[in-house]
């Protein structure tokens, strides 16, 4: 026990040390804070005079932007474009208004994805609803239309089925589900 006790005291005599030799290094440090010395707060000088310069010798460039505040983006450039698309004002009377609600794709998208999810759960009426309600926020959209006919087709209505297809088709005649709506079509044509 003796021998544990000297051992202790040892590393603690050691740790000490230590301590006390790093305050007694940062003294001139911290001198120099205290006069308001920059040369010495700066650090060692660098071969490359390009890196010596303090903050004040540095200019902004004239081109760079103002900070942001909390709530603008920092990529105007990948914003998407939400506006209606052109001449919509003119085949829409009521200044871009589709009822009470604006133009919304990125409404419409979520209620494709919504109605997605319903339709693989199995709820036919509540994928048939955000389906519809996407066609609201974004009419003619090729892809809200082909999933409507898909699920009027699940649901046996048959008639709104093929008018949807024929929607699709309208609107993307080579689009990615064009097969599939003539395969439907030819389908339905037997109910």
């Amino acid at each position: 026990m003796f021998h544990g006790y000297n051992h202790h005291h040892m590393k603690l005599g050691t740790t000490l040390a230590l301590t006390l030799a790093g305050a007694i290094l940062c003294m001139p440090l911290l001198a120099a804070q205290l006069q308001g010395n920059p040369d010495q707060l700066d650090g060692p000088m660098t071969e490359n005079p390009k890196y010596n310069k303090t903050f004040s010798d540095q200019k902004v460039p004239a081109n760079s932007a103002p900070p942001r505040s909390g709530d603008e983006s920092s990529s105007d450039e990948t914003r998407l474009d939400l506006s209606p698309p052109r001449q919509d004002a003119a085949l829409h009377s009521e200044g871009g208004q589709m009822g009470e609600h604006a133009w919304n794709p990125m409404r419409a998208m979520k209620d494709v994805e919504v109605g997605d999810f319903y339709y693989k759960a199995g709820n036919y009426k509540a994928a048939l609803s955000r389906y519809r309600e996407a066609l609201y926020f974004k009419p003619r959209d090729a892809v809200a239309t082909f999933k409507l006919a898909q699920t009027l087709e699940k649901t046996r209505q048959f008639a709104e089925a093929r008018t949807r297809y024929e929607e699709y088709l309208a609107i993307l005649n080579d689009g990615p589900s064009a097969g599939q709506a003539r395969k439907a079509l030819e389908r339905l044509k037997k109910q």
